[in-house]
């Protein structure tokens, strides 16, 4: 039964960090894109970021760039989301999410989708007040 666990969620005030842990299990996730998405009261989910698990390349929405890093750590099985200067804007449930479909060796495509994506997280809630 493939799981992903997330955690590292809280409210934190505008300009600080966070990092969100996503923990897989369950299947092998060579080859799979692991990606972060985020869904803010009344609007629909959005794409934030995500890599790719075997060759470790990295996609990012606009409003996350250059503030958010994701990484995996192979041995724990785990993906992080880094998040720095957070925003009130950045408020949201954090989900994690797993593709078989969006990664191949020439790179990830269609990757902002949510329908893409196998297997998701039950959710961290990220507040950033003002």
């Amino acid at each position: 039964q493939v799981q992903l666990v997330e955690s590292g969620g809280g409210l934190v005030q505008a300009g600080d960090s966070l990092r969100l842990s996503c923990a897989a299990s369950g299947r092998s996730f060579s080859g799979y894109g692991m990606g972060w998405f985020r869904q803010a009261p009344g609007k629909e989910r959005e794409f934030v970021a995500l890599i790719n698990w075997t060759y470790r390349r990295t996609y990012y929405a606009d409003s996350v760039e250059g503030r958010f890093t994701i990484s995996r750590d192979l041995a724990k099985n785990t993906v992080y989301l880094e998040m720095n200067s957070l925003r009130p804007e950045d408020t949201a449930v954090y989900y994690c999410a797993a593709s078989g479909s969006v990664c191949s060796v020439r790179g990830c495509f269609d990757y902002s989708r949510a329908v893409r994506y196998d297997y998701w997280g039950q959710g961290t809630q990220v507040t950033v007040s003002s």
